[in-house]
């Protein structure tokens, strides 16, 4: 079973999914992406601005998924590509994301290593092809 999400669901995610728009905690200051209802860092109410985010960062960690070990969704490029590597990123604003990585590099992924958010599709479901950011090498 995948992780299902409905299209209105998707659609209200735009702004974080095409835009890397997160939220700035009038607070404490931080970052939240994607976007909370309360900070994640202060647990404070609600009062936040827009911060579109630069969509550079560098690798904090990452894995390769590989033999059967994608999520349904993505089952089919799993198919299509073998192995293909999964990223937590920590942009330059603070946030940290989990993406994918397009265009690895031939000598291999190293913590630290500078990236860059690129749009691309992300899965189709629902016959809507859902697209987003991934990473690649800057």
């Amino acid at each position: 079973m995948s992780a299902h999400i409905s299209i209105p669901m998707y659609q209200r995610a735009v702004p974080q999914r095409y835009r890397l728009t997160g939220k700035r905690c009038k607070s404490c200051g931080k970052i939240n992406f994607p976007p909370k209802a309360v900070c994640k860092y202060c647990l404070q109410g609600a009062s936040f601005e827009d911060v579109r985010l630069s969509g550079k960062g560098a690798v904090y960690s990452y894995t390769v998924i590989a033999g059967g070990g994608a999520p349904p969704e993505f089952e089919t490029e799993a198919r299509c590509k073998g192995s293909y590597p999964v990223l937590i990123v920590e942009l330059e604003e603070g946030p940290r994301v989990i993406t994918q990585m397009v265009n690895p590099p031939k000598e291999g992924i190293a913590i630290g290593m500078p990236v860059q958010a690129v749009f691309r599709k992300i899965y189709e479901e629902e016959g809507v092809i859902r697209y987003g950011f991934k990473f690649s090498p800057a």
